[in-house]
């Protein structure tokens, strides 16, 4: 259990707007399963996939274990370095139903 799961503390936004929870929701978990098989693909070690990135290792590990969200800016990144479309793999996360929407 996450610890955000345990306080029932409301996130806010900039200006006092709820901002839904995504760390730990099923299309974070797929994201994270993504990045994770991706970089497993690449032949990539998390060291080896933030010397790529220029960040540190314990970034690339708090993104794969969903202590971190990924921004579009490191997302676009990621897939440069990891050879993916990145808009195929944000359409596969979202579900048939709701690209019609």
């Amino acid at each position: 259990m996450r610890i955000l799961d345990i306080l029932e503390v409301p996130i806010s936004g900039r200006w006092g707007t709820k901002v839904p929870r995504t760390l730990g929701d099923a299309r974070h978990d797929a994201l994270i399963s993504f990045i994770i098989n991706k970089r497993k693909e690449a032949g990539l070690k998390q060291s080896e996939l933030a010397e790529k990135m220029k960040v540190y290792q314990s970034q690339i590990a708090r993104i794969e274990s969903g202590e971190r969200r990924v921004d579009v800016v490191e997302f676009i990144k990621l897939s440069e370095i990891l050879d993916f479309d990145p808009a195929v793999a944000i359409k596969s996360l979202v579900g048939p139903d709701e690209t019609s929407t």
